[in-house]
């Protein structure tokens, strides 16, 4: 996911200054570790995510807990820390929360580094300096400003009330760590996307997860593995917006979706017989109807003929194999 980036270095005039830090940005680096994991082939996200998947991971406290984004480590079989030191640290699975998208794992060896100091992202404003931080101290930190905070729904059935997105784009985003002023961190890297400005301009950048959604679940994560709140129902049917449709663009095997005759290339038009056609309003109606399990009806649009299929959701979850805990 991101080794293509080990060699790449961010130019000189895009790193930030040290002496226009109000914190001592050496040592906030030296928190931050490159992560590489391990998936089995028959792992139900092996064939998107692939079984080798490398990115970062942020010191978070003291006894060596790394938050991450949850698709670095989801369904990983070992997991191994890199530090700015060169000390390879081997670490294990501790919870992954696909509500959020974070994934947390812990080291089994002492880390020297201080934690880096959880922010407040709702204080965080469009246009605010910024920094984005991989593994790799100066070399991989880019200055980078917020360029917008606003929803955000993935075709993998995710949605983010308001997050985070920076520019310009940090080239080994996944799990890296969004810095404020101070050094507190804003929010995890989560993905490159492509933007339109205010001005109608296509703007590279990232999005971040903002980092005020780890506090409410963090007890439960730590304690299970994932958090206890009920689980969204899960259609197992990846959905895009195309010129102002909901259109099916591939399914899960063995989803519920196409357990119930769902096929790629139809356009979804209502569910529960409310009309959607933006993927955050299908997520928030799907999700009104009830925790996983709960049947899901569709309208759907196949070759001009319109039908009505109910779908028995699931918690997707329990299609990944979860993590041991220690």
């Amino acid at each position: 996911m991101s080794d293509e980036y080990q060699d790449w270095e961010i130019p000189p005039a895009n790193r930030p200054k040290p002496e226009d830090c109000l914190f001592n940005l050496d040592a906030a680096l030296a928190s931050i570790f490159a992560l590489r994991s391990e998936v089995p082939e028959d792992a139900f996200t092996a064939q998107v995510l692939g079984t080798e998947r490398a990115g970062n991971g942020v010191l978070i406290s003291a006894d060596g807990l790394i938050l991450t984004i949850g698709y670095l480590i989801a369904e990983a079989e070992s997991v191994w820390l890199l530090s700015n030191d060169g000390d390879a640290i081997p670490a294990h699975v501790v919870a992954y929360d696909h509500h959020t998208g974070f994934g947390l794992v812990q080291a089994l060896a002492k880390i020297s580094s201080a934690p880096i100091e959880i922010g407040d992202s709702r204080t965080a404003e469009s246009g605010d300096p910024v920094i984005m931080a991989g593994h790799g101290g100066m070399r991989h930190a880019l200055s980078a400003w917020i360029a917008a905070k606003r929803e955000f729904a993935g075709y993998w059935e995710y949605l983010l009330d308001e997050a985070i997105f920076t520019s310009p784009p940090h080239p080994n985003w996944g799990g890296a760590a969004l810095l404020d002023h101070e050094g507190k961190l804003l929010g995890i890297g989560s993905l490159f996307v492509q933007q339109v400005d205010e001005y109608e301009s296509q703007t590279d950048g990232n999005m971040i997860v903002p980092i005020d959604l780890l506090e409410p679940i963090l007890d439960d994560l730590l304690k299970f593995g994932k958090s206890q709140n009920p689980q969204h129902p899960w259609l197992g049917a990846y959905t895009a917006e195309s010129n102002g449709q909901l259109l099916v663009a591939g399914l899960a095997e063995d989803g519920p979706a196409e357990s119930a005759d769902v096929q790629v290339g139809d356009i979804i038009l209502a569910v529960a017989g409310e009309s959607v056609s933006d993927l955050a309003s299908m997520l928030r109606k799907t999700w009104s109807l009830g925790s996983a399990g709960v049947e899901v009806p569709l309208t759907l649009l196949r070759n001009d003929q319109i039908s009505n299929i109910s779908i028995s959701s699931s918690d997707r979850m329990l299609y990944m194999k979860t993590p041991k805990l220690h």
